[in-house]
């Protein structure tokens, strides 16, 4: 009988990815639908936003402390329970408070994009899968497939329109795509459970979460705040958001537009890749994201619907190369015992960050500011982008040397 081990295990992490995006694909897009359906202000969306992504920087504190003494397998089946809970919770609680605690303590991704307490687990079990030279193809191949099922999720979004032939009351269809959410964490954890149980040396338990690397890691995660606290004021939910409320879109319309997105976002990380093999890893993080935060901002003062969905389109297709690249990037500069605190410390500030913004962009919607955290966004990131230029493109992974 053939070996459950013969399948390598970089195919559980990606199949579970997929699952994962594609439930994050949806819910990021409903989450405001279904606030707002409640009777809850933009504000009070923007809140439910932020104590998800704060609570979500808690968790990965705590995985990255764990990730380098214990078996990233349970962490991950840990983690995937969680995103369960989180899907039957949403489904049946009404009360603000009470939906408040749910996403500060679940895996509600109002970004649906890598802010998540799955993503330094899995980058440290897909690194100590590949060599050097293959990091950056093995984590844009990753990307590429969280990025197509997050595309096919914001497709699913629509679902609850189509509903009312079935007599189903949009509510209650909004209600099971949690339901949904939570049977797709269940799918997710019976592939973690796959993985292949890697019990951490001597050598590696007495390492401290960080060690050699610990000045390279804090000054990236220092330049990741900004960029994430930047990114914050357009995550995925409130982007829709300002959809929704300046020009009027459906939610079916909705969900094609974020389909398309994703689809060009997806198709953006292998072309990184390649990218990045020619001109270098930072050079391909900060020359693609400079247009696309120039896109953004053009976006913002868009007279019409075609013309801003155009310019969003731009920016979806080029905004996101940097993350294959910024994950190869991050892994190849530190040791290998280092890599799942590394991959955290680096993701928590960026979730720490990424927390406050959202209640601000709330803020600014109902102050009527509508398109102004669309320009907040986009000034920071460039001056994101032209920081982490000046201060790493020095600093080269081996196989840059």
């Amino acid at each position: 009988m053939r070996s459950v081990q013969s399948t390598h295990p970089a195919t559980y992490l990606f199949g579970a990815r997929t699952l994962r995006d594609f439930g994050d694909g949806f819910v990021a897009i409903l989450l405001p639908v279904y606030l707002l359906a409640l009777g809850f202000a933009p504000l009070q969306v923007g809140l439910i936003a932020t104590a998800s992504l704060f609570g979500s920087a808690l968790l990965t504190i705590a995985v990255g402390f764990l990730g380098a003494r214990h078996d990233l397998r349970w962490l991950l089946l840990a983690a995937a329970s969680l995103m369960t809970a989180t899907g039957v919770a949403m489904s049946l609680v009404h009360d603000y408070l009470l939906l408040l605690v749910v996403a500060f303590a679940g895996t509600i991704n109002p970004s649906a994009g890598s802010v998540s307490v799955f993503v330094p687990l899995e980058h440290a079990a897909l690194t100590r899968e590949v060599t050097d030279a293959e990091r950056t193809r093995m984590f844009a191949r990753y990307s590429l497939v969280g990025a197509l099922a997050s595309a096919a999720g914001a497709l699913a979004s629509a679902l609850p329109d189509f509903t009312i032939v079935t007599g189903l009351g949009r509510l209650t269809a909004i209600k099971l795509m949690f339901v949904l959410y939570a049977l797709l964490g269940i799918a997710g954890g019976l592939l973690y459970a796959r993985i292949p149980k890697r019990i951490a040396s001597h050598e590696t338990a007495k390492t401290a979460a960080l060690g050699p690397s610990r000045p390279v890691v804090l000054k990236l995660a220092a330049l990741f705040s900004l960029d994430a606290f930047a990114g914050g004021f357009v995550v995925q939910s409130l982007l829709a958001l300002w959809l929704f409320e300046r020009f009027d879109l459906s939610l079916a319309q909705a969900g094609v537009f974020f389909f398309w997105a994703g689809v060009l976002s997806a198709f953006s990380f292998p072309v990184a890749a390649w990218l990045s093999r020619r001109i270098g890893l930072i050079n391909t993080m900060v020359f693609t994201h400079i247009p696309s935060s120039i896109a953004l901002l053009l976006a913002a003062f868009a007279p019409t619907l075609p013309l801003a969905l155009a310019l969003l389109l731009v920016r979806a297709a080029l905004s996101q190369m940097d993350v294959p690249t910024r994950s190869s990037y991050v892994m190849a500069v530190v040791t290998e015992a280092e890599r799942a605190a590394a991959a955290s410390f680096t993701s928590v500030p960026r979730s720490l960050a990424a927390a406050a913004s959202p209640a601000l962009a709330g803020a600014l919607f109902a102050a009527s500011y509508r398109s102004l955290p669309l320009v907040i966004c986009a000034a920071l990131k460039i001056t994101y982008d032209l920081l982490l230029l000046l201060q790493f493109r020095q600093l080269k992974p081996p196989e840059e040397r």
